[in-house]
């Protein structure tokens, strides 16, 4: 996806706020997303996997932490990003919702049908959809310092005052 432009038709300068329709083209073409929940009082934040199915997120996993979690929450949060290098820009976008596991057997059935497959080993029997309540996103230029570094495989090395 190119970077956001501002009115002159350059990309923007400051930190563009993206739209609901492009957040929702960013999180299709992510190959990942991170899961934020809480589990017994304190956050967790787990890579996951998704497809993007009728306006929310659809994820498979086993029985643990992030099942347990993501059922007991009253809230999580799911998290895309990435930039491009070649064109100078990064994104981010945040969905906050709920999540529950998908129990009716039409829900279990059209799950199925859906291009998602566990990267990891196991069985993966839980299928989740999180149903976001809030999208935001943003888009920003890279600044050059910063691609400099990135480019030649280094990272600049803080001061100490």
């Amino acid at each position: 996806m190119l970077p956001i432009k501002d009115d002159a038709g350059t990309p923007a300068a400051k930190p563009v706020e993206l739209t609901t329709s492009q957040c929702w083209e960013y999180i299709r073409q992510a190959p990942i997303g991170r899961l934020a929940v809480i589990a017994d009082q304190h956050p967790e934040i787990f890579p996951i996997n998704f497809v993007v199915d009728r306006g929310s997120v659809v994820f498979r996993t086993a029985e643990g932490t992030k099942l347990r979690a993501a059922l007991e929450s009253a809230a999580v949060a799911f998290e895309v990003d990435g930039y491009d290098d070649r064109l100078g820009f990064a994104w981010s976008v945040v969905l906050k919702g709920s999540a529950a596991r998908l129990e009716s057997i039409e829900e279990v059935l059209a799950s199925e049908e859906l291009p998602l497959f566990p990267w990891q080993a196991g069985e993966k029997n839980h299928f989740m959809r999180i149903e976001p309540v809030e999208t935001s996103g943003r888009s920003f230029r890279i600044n050059s310092a910063a691609r400099r570094h990135y480019l030649r495989g280094t990272k600049p090395q803080p001061t100490i005052e």
